[in-house]
């Protein structure tokens, strides 16, 4: 692992590292916040997943997470969105390729050598953050933005017991259900559409995954709700399988991060909450 940069900020200190990843066979950058603690002590962790077109750098300089993290003692780990490189497939779109992995493994050519970011943040990528940083991995909440909400969810649902709080902001809920899913799912996993229900929340749900409980917050002027987000599927799968849930519709916001950094201190907090040893 090698070290970017580090700025103190908020009591703590936000890094930004990159190392060589084995899964996706590409060079790999995501930042940390480290509270200030006592010597020794071990900290829980969120992690906090972006959405389409996004790296790191957007929460990192935009989010506004770190006055709450330092304030209620938790890491702070935001990955990138997918492999990055010359030699690694791109898409003329915005929504596929480069900046939109989806949090899936790839399994169809040419993506399947280096589009493998379930895998990376599912497995590689924790093992990393357990080995350089402070953290209790016992203590693990996950959290993310639109693509990065639907990573969050997905991954939450399907390692039932590893995360003890699950959030997101304008989540992506049916990948199944809305274009940006289809164009991502058909082109990384293949036509057969019974292999896209390990990727889709409300799916998950319906066949049976279940998380202790969820926050989410939509704007309700968000220009993707209704095409794409389809917040009222997650609402409906929850309430059908008595999944614990707080679906908060926010009027008036969009679904920039002006609208994730209003809400992202109570993110935290709800968090903290759960994560408390």
């Amino acid at each position: 692992m090698e070290t970017v940069s580090t700025n103190r900020s908020h009591g703590g200190m936000q890094g930004v590292y990159k190392h060589q990843s084995a899964e996706t066979g590409t060079e790999m950058a995501f930042s940390v916040f480290v509270p200030d603690h006592a010597p020794g002590a071990k900290l829980p962790v969120l992690w906090y997943l972006s959405g389409l077109t996004c790296t790191h750098a957007n929460v990192t300089e935009k989010g506004e997470f770190r006055a709450a993290c330092a304030q209620h003692g938790v890491i702070f780990v935001a990955p990138d969105t997918s492999p990055r490189g010359d030699d690694v497939p791109d898409d003329e779109g915005y929504d596929f390729g480069k900046g939109a992995g989806f949090y899936a493994d790839a399994t169809q050519e040419p993506w399947a050598k280096h589009f493998r970011m379930r895998s990376y943040i599912e497995t590689e990528l924790p093992a990393l953050i357990a080995q350089q940083f402070p953290a209790d991995m016992a203590r693990q909440g996950i959290t993310g933005h639109s693509m990065g909400g639907h990573g969050a969810l997905t991954i939450a649902l399907r390692n039932a017991g590893r995360f003890r709080s699950v959030s997101a902001f304008s989540p992506i809920v049916s990948p199944l259900s809305c274009p940006w899913g289809e164009k991502a799912l058909t082109g990384y996993i293949g036509g057969e559409r019974a292999a896209w229900r390990e990727y889709d929340a409300c799916a998950l749900i319906e066949d049976g995954a279940r998380v202790p409980d969820m926050l989410i917050d939509q704007g309700t002027a968000d220009g993707f709700l209704e095409e794409q987000l389809k917040t009222h599927l997650l609402s409906e799968a929850c309430e059908k399988a008595g999944q614990s849930a707080t679906i908060r519709m926010q009027e008036g916001y969009d679904h920039s991060y002006y609208f994730i950094s209003t809400f992202m201190a109570g993110h935290v907090a709800w968090h903290a909450e759960r994560l408390k040893a």
